[in-house]
């Protein structure tokens, strides 16, 4: 097996050149997925050179994870094999952009803030704040489905995609857009790839509709005593004529994390995010002073936002090996849910640090304990099962790798997975994407 693999390596050194292929030990230990090490770290410079070197990864039977930064890189399961690292960093160029239309096309490697750097020197943007921040690439995020507090107003990054363009294990290069390209079984692969976890095809460009900056923006941090507090704020702004860019509900463990000044000694803060011109902001002004008597517009900017967008960081850096873990839900579901994992918290004498984009069914905790992996993994199995009966689910994102041996990253397999199945038979019938990471072993 050694010489087959040493023979597949030579036969990609021939595809990108020797030099975009990296077999020694730290280059392989620094793409290391749960603990699993590549053979070789492989750099594609375009989407042609991808496709090949997925085409030769299959006929060489070598299993492949795509990457670029890796801010994603610790959600899913353990892989089943893992071979080659396929690297896109080389590829970050901006292949088409016309402002005036709102579009723009760019390669998967770009990084979200290079992007958005890119796009304000003409006052546009993509309202996407992704978790993994500015680090997070473009095909990442839409390999992962990324989405953050901005979808609250614009949408999920399924709305801003045009169009994509895939490597596939079959050495084409697919596109997606203008004439929807579809699978044998009639599904828009777009919509396909989005959320797959690099499992169907390898990300190499993505085409994305553009939105002009607002003028102005203001963050209001709002005092919240409880989480029936909370659940009425949320109620009457989404009942008002006020549509605010993002909305989030904070433990103060996580609100002091990220930097915000803490009013006295509040459970949670609730930070609304206004945006539009100074007519507007005055109309928030005037409407959440009257609600919000505690309510403050100063000490929350936009670095305080971006620390919360790299929340994993943010909290693994306070708590060190803490789990991390993301419940969808039904937004009536929300508050209900964080007192619920409140309560399974103190009961296992762990610590809880909460993110709730309740306006938008969203809820990211951490949870910290000196529990032993089975314990803390049970803790978890707990909070999934509480976020199913209340009709959601619950991932887990990071978790220390002792407690991952004990727990499913997913969680039960929906109703989608034979389509999901039959999909991943058809784009690599090989299975050497991303083997085992996915839902149901996909």
């Amino acid at each position: 097996m050694a010489t087959a693999t040493q023979a597949g390596v030579a036969k990609l050194a021939s595809i990108v050149g020797e030099a975009r292929v990296l077999t020694d030990a730290a280059s392989c230990q620094a793409c290391a997925v749960h603990g699993r090490v590549p053979r070789c770290v492989v750099f594609a410079p375009s989407a042609g050179q991808a496709a090949q070197v997925l085409q030769c990864a299959a006929e060489q039977d070598l299993a492949v994870i795509p990457r670029r930064n890796g801010t994603k890189i610790e959600t899913g399961n353990p892989p089943r094999r893992y071979d080659v690292a396929l690297s896109l960093k080389e590829m970050n160029q901006v292949w088409y952009y016309e402002p005036d239309d709102l579009v723009i096309s760019v390669e998967a490697g770009m990084k979200w803030g290079d992007l958005q750097h890119f796009l304000s020197r003409r006052g546009l943007w993509v309202p996407l704040d992704p978790p993994g921040g500015d680090k997070a690439s473009v095909g990442g995020c839409a390999a992962a489905g990324a989405s953050g507090p901005l979808r609250l107003r614009y949408g999920t990054l399924r709305d801003m995609v045009l169009g994509m363009t895939m490597a596939t294990t079959e050495g084409k290069v697919v596109k997606t857009g203008g004439r929807v390209v579809k699978n044998v079984a009639g599904y828009d692969l777009a919509k396909l790839l989005i959320g797959s976890w690099g499992t169907l095809g390898v990300i190499t460009e993505v085409t994305l509709k553009l939105f002009p900056r607002p003028p102005q923006t203001r963050t209001y941090a709002a005092a919240v005593a409880s989480l029936e507090e909370a659940r009425q704020l949320r109620r009457r702004l989404l009942e008002s004529p006020l549509a605010p860019q993002r909305m989030v509900l904070l433990d103060s463990t996580t609100a002091r994390l990220a930097g915000a000044a803490l009013f006295g000694d509040e459970r949670f803060q609730v930070w609304i995010e206004a945006a539009g011109s100074e007519r507007v902001l005055r109309r928030y002004d005037a409407e959440l002073s009257g609600w919000l008597p505690k309510a403050h517009s100063l000490g929350v900017n936009e670095s305080n936002w971006a620390s919360l967008a790299d929340y994993p960081a943010l909290w693994l850096g306070a708590w060190r090996g803490a789990a991390v873990l993301k419940a969808s839900l039904p937004v009536a579901a929300t508050e209900t849910f964080i007192g619920q994992a409140e309560e399974e918290a103190r009961a296992s004498e762990a610590r809880l640090a909460c993110i709730g984009m309740t306006a938008v069914g969203v809820v990211r905790l951490a949870l910290a304990a000196s529990l032993p992996p089975d314990r803390l993994a049970s803790l978890i199995e707990r909070l999934r099962t509480q976020a199913v009966q209340l009709g959601g689910s619950l991932i887990v994102e990071r978790c220390p790798a002792d407690v991952r041996e004990h727990v499913d990253a997913w969680g039960p397999p929906g109703d989608d997975l034979q389509m999901m199945r039959r999909m991943k038979q058809a784009w690599d019938p090989k299975g050497i994407l991303s083997p085992g990471r996915f839902v149901g072993g996909i």
